[in-house]
């Protein structure tokens, strides 16, 4: 059932209104990727702002202004096992570490959070027309439209705000929040993630004390097939420990 969860957020609620699971979506997917995780389970699977029905934030929002925003909205309720997938997984490392009343344990994946390799050079042909736009012989029109047909599909999806949003926050790094985080944490990844790849994982599970890393053999990035499935027992797991802790 859909839910309002304040004036600009929006959550599908699965199960009785006593949430347990809080799932975060990754970048241009939905709360509805989460359907086949949390069955049987009491959830709310978020719709962030910007994507699908919810509006877009009024400004150019980094994960940080995400947490906060749902940590406002879910002020009073919880805790939660928190699952977050790719973008959602940024979120939800930010929400644990500003926010610790709402999460009590972490289920990570398909998230960059760390970068394992160093970062790509810039195209030849885009270094160059930074600098022929710095000697003001052509517009800054060139760099954008070198931009546009080099960048990633998502990148090349969208506009406005919510480009500048995607361009704040494939930038961030989070090893500071990643080391700070104090509740039990599992990162599950796919084998062949090629969005958010296995080496950066590693490096992410290494920073936050006493996690574990499930890696799922030919797993891609997306919440489907095997890797669902594995999020789905890590996530069950996690919740029989945190049932059994407050019993």
């Amino acid at each position: 059932m859909l839910t309002a969860l304040a004036d600009d957020l929006l959550a599908d609620r699965i199960g009785r209104p006593a949430s347990e699971v809080l799932a975060l979506h990754g970048w241009m997917r939905s709360g509805a990727d989460f359907a086949p995780v949390v069955a049987g389970e009491d959830a709310l699977a978020v719709h962030f702002p910007g994507f699908g029905i919810t509006p877009e934030p009024p400004a150019v929002w980094g994960s940080t202004e995400y947490a906060d925003q749902l940590a406002g909205a879910l002020a009073g309720t919880g805790p939660y096992t928190v699952v977050g997938h790719s973008f959602g997984g940024r979120v939800a490392v930010r929400l644990a570490v500003r926010h610790p009343e709402l999460v009590r344990s972490l289920v990570l994946t398909g998230a960059p959070l760390v970068r394992a390799t160093p970062p790509p050079t810039p195209a030849l042909r885009l270094r160059l027309a930074k600098r022929l736009v710095g000697w003001h012989l052509v517009p800054e029109s060139v760099v954008e439209r070198i931009r546009r047909n080099a960048g990633s599909d998502d990148y090349r999806a969208l506009q406005g705000r919510m480009r500048e949003i995607f361009v704040r926050v494939v930038n961030e790094d989070y090893r500071e929040d990643l080391a700070r985080i104090s509740v039990p944490t599992t990162f599950v990844w796919g084998e062949l993630d090629d969005q958010a790849p296995l080496a950066g994982a590693r490096l992410a599970a290494s920073l936050v004390p006493g996690a574990g890393l499930e890696v799922v053999p030919s797993g891609g990035h997306l919440l489907t097939g095997p890797v669902a499935r594995a999020v789905a027992a890590a996530l069950a797991a996690h919740l029989d420990t945190d049932r059994g802790s407050t019993a």
